[in-house]
Order: structure tokens, then sequence, then C-alpha cells
């Protein structure tokens, strides 16, 4: 990473850095300990400690290095307080000493409900496991760390254990880190560690030719109306399915060139949350891609934990995105649903 000397948030930026790492190294550990081959507890425990446990220890680092800034982040501690979750309290204690030897169960508890800061002013967003059924799997999933200053995203990093340092899928493999300084550029190299390489979307300006990145997971978008995208473009590439932001991390390394959110029917009122967006936002834009929602208006975070005042997101390489805006509004997928 070449950041220009004495930039403004550089330290930041290390600090991002350094907290995904710790995050993915205790991601990995829950998911050795407690996931078996080709076997997923129904009660998705496994996921449900990793979240806790990466949450617990990047809101302490953020206490020890930034003890006045703000955290914004998917979990609360409200669960691990019941009576009949002991268990589940000391299993995620176990874990979290593992980067934070001296915490308790208490102190557990304290630093998860940090999340619960409002997003106004200075603060940081946090999804500890962005991509659970990923997770789950063995597969895509990242940790996704961002930090906002009024409503605009400044550092973002992204920690994505089954992606290689030229973010292809890698699952097993070293894992790759991916960075974001705003005005600055974004960069991406080896999980563990070492030099890291400028990253820079795709070329790609036809749409015939356009590599969409699509999730397994189907609940929060339309997958009949990607499909119907597809065809308005004229598409016949086949298809990069992944989980989580690490779809962002593969758009922004030019291994992909567009990914949609589209309105689930089922949950039309469905809003995106901030912590689903806001690094891989960024990580797209510094490598010369663009974020916008489903009607080309970027995505506005000023409106609390929820994109609110925007309707899907649309990410691409930049080239696409018009005639991506325009196959979206010929089949009516750039507004809710219902809509007129």
């Amino acid at each position: 990473m070449s950041v220009e000397r004495g930039s403004r948030f550089q330290v930041e930026a290390a600090f991002a850095a350094q907290a995904v790492r710790a995050a993915a190294w205790l991601s990995r550990a829950v998911q050795r300990q407690m996931i078996q081959p080709a076997q997923i507890k129904a009660d998705r425990s496994p996921v449900t400690v990793a979240d806790f446990a990466v949450q617990a220890a990047v809101a302490h680092l953020l206490e020890t290095d930034f003890p006045t800034d703000t955290l914004v982040a998917e979990e609360d501690s409200a669960m691990l307080r019941q009576p009949d979750q002991t268990a589940l309290l000391e299993t995620v204690t176990g874990f979290v000493r593992q980067v934070w030897p001296e915490a308790s169960g208490r102190e557990i508890c304290r630093a998860i409900d940090r999340g619960a800061g409002a997003p106004v002013g200075r603060y940081w967003t946090l999804d500890p496991i962005d991509g659970t059924k990923g997770f789950l799997r063995g597969d895509q999933y990242v940790i996704a760390l961002a930090l906002l200053e009024r409503g605009e995203i400044q550092v973002a990093a992204l920690a994505c254990p089954n992606l290689d340092a030229d973010l292809h899928p890698h699952v097993g493999g070293e894992g790759a880190l991916a960075v974001a300084l705003r005005g600055q550029g974004a960069w991406a190299g080896a999980l563990d560690g070492g030099p890291l390489h400028r990253l820079q979307v795709s070329t790609t300006g036809e749409a015939a030719r356009t590599r969409i990145l699509r999730s397994f997971e189907a609940g929060h978008t339309d997958e009949a109306q990607i499909d119907r995208l597809a065809q308005a473009m004229a598409c016949d590439v086949p298809p990069l399915r992944m989980d989580s932001q690490a779809k962002f991390a593969v758009l922004a390394s030019g291994n992909g060139d567009l990914i949609v959110r589209l309105l689930s029917p089922a949950q039309p009122d469905y809003a995106e949350k901030i912590w689903d967006q806001a690094a891989g936002c960024l990580l797209v834009e510094e490598a010369g891609g663009e974020v916008t929602d489903l009607a080309g208006r970027p995505l506005d975070f000023r409106a609390g934990r929820e994109l609110r005042r925007n309707t899907g997101v649309l990410v691409s390489n930049h080239r696409l995105h018009a005639s991506a805006l325009e196959a979206l509004r010929q089949i009516g997928a750039d507004r809710r649903p219902g809509a007129v």
C-alpha cells in the first residue's frame, strides 16, 4: 500500500487492516473447532459464536486505539445475557481470550454492545461475519470494517479468508486483505502480511461480455429479475456465485464486472444495512468502479443504520453502469415492488 505521507486517515487505515486480520484469525479458529466437514449445525451456533467473538474483539481493539470513536455493528449481547445461554457465553469467551486474554464474559458483552452506537459524526461500521451461509459451508465470507465521517466513507478494510492474494476464490488458502482510503486508492494482498498491490476494476465495456457476480443466498434479492437483467443486457457470460462482500473485492480486482442487489418480492420494504455495504463500496470506488442504488442515486449513509433513502444496490466497473441502469429500468427493477 502506497499512501501519501501525512495523508489523513493513514493511521485509521493501518488500524483497520490490523483489526480485520485479527478478526479473520479468530473466525478461522471458530471454523476449525466448531464446523466439521460436510456438517452444518441446525442452530447455526458456529456462526453465532463467530459473530459475537469477532465483534467483541474488534470493539475491544477500537476502544484501545480510538476510545472516543463510535461503533455501529450488527450484533448485541441480549442473547448472551440470557440465563439459559451460559454455555454459549462461555464458548464465546474462550475464543475471544485467544486475542484478548483477560476478557471476562461481562466485558465481552459490554464490548459487543458498543456496536449499538448512533451512525452520526465519526463512526465505524462492522459486519463481524458477512456471508453467514458461506461461513457455514466453509466458502466465501468476509469481516468488513469501515470508517465514516458525516456520512462519507473514509477507510475500508475487508478480510477475505477464502480469496487468494489476487482476489480469486481459493478456499482454504492464504486469504486476502483488501484496504481502501478515500482519494488514495485501493489495495490487496495476502491476509497474513506482505506487500499490497493496487486494485483496478476491469475495462469491460460491452454489455454482452459482463460477468455478473451473484449470491448463493437469494433471501434479499430477486433471482428471476437478475436473470431478466442478464437477458436485457444480452449477457451470455456465466455468472460467478459467491456470498458476502467478497464480491466487491473480486469486482475491485477486475475479476468481475457487475453486482446487483434487487429487492425480494417477499420483502418489498427491505433496506440494506450500512455495514453490509460501506467497506465494499469504498473499495470498488477507489479501484475505479461505481456504486449506486437501482435508480442511479448514490448510497446515502446519513439515513441511520439502514439505507432507507435508497432502493437496492448496483455495483459496476463504471463503464457498464449506464447500460445496467437502463436495463434495470426496462425490466422495472429500478423501483420497489408495487411502486408505480
